[in-house]
């Protein structure tokens, strides 16, 4: 049977929630006989996540599943690149790092995100294949993801998605915001996961 990382983030700044978490909390009510999932929360923290994250590839799952909400999308955006580099909103871009000094400038996801989004689509789920995860803990869990398990030779195949915001985060904002109920963004992680289940 296939074996799945599940991995969502805490929520930050001034979102009381994040609706990665929403939809992970969601999808363990009733999960799928297969694949095996294992879920895990992350910190808002590039040092805690990545201890994390490392710790947790030590399973060597098969695949691994990296949720993150995106305030602003309204469609579910299936993450193919991933980019050493990483800051914060308080620094300017010349003050970004590399996330690992010696490693490659990117890694692209080798899982079909192309078929995946056109499978979401059809299901009436709005998705699309994004280039850019941004250079935020995103990114950085999806760079990171991919050089842990080159470097381990793991044979984990990793991508991120990006999530819209759940419709309760947004009824108290004055902002207009995008959003998704949460059953819709577990049916798409659902999905994906019935993908894995039959994968070769």
């Amino acid at each position: 049977m296939p074996t799945v990382l599940v991995t969502a983030y805490e929520p930050y700044d001034t979102w009381q929630e994040n609706s990665s978490w929403l939809t992970l909390i969601e999808l363990t009510k009733s999960l799928p006989e297969t694949p095996a999932i294992t879920t895990r929360l992350y910190p808002v923290d590039f040092a805690g996540m990545r201890k994390r994250l490392t710790d947790d590839l030590e399973g060597d799952f098969d695949y691994a599943l990296h949720l993150g909400q995106a305030p602003g999308i309204g469609n579910v955006q299936l993450e193919a690149v991933g980019l050493n580099v990483g800051g914060s909103s308080e620094q300017t871009p010349d003050e970004y790092k590399p996330l690992v000094a010696e490693g490659p400038v990117a890694y692209r996801s080798d899982l079909p995100l192309v078929e995946w989004a056109d499978k979401l689509r059809k299901a009436g789920i709005p998705s699309q294949v994004s280039y850019h995860a941004g250079t935020f803990l995103c990114n950085a869990t999806l760079y990171l993801s991919h050089y842990l398990a080159e470097q381990k030779r793991l044979k984990t195949r990793s991508t991120f998605i990006h999530l819209p915001l759940e419709i309760s985060q947004t009824l108290s904002s004055s902002e207009d915001f995008a959003a998704m109920p949460v059953g819709t963004l577990v049916a798409a992680v659902r999905l994906i996961l019935d993908e894995l289940a039959t994968a070769p």
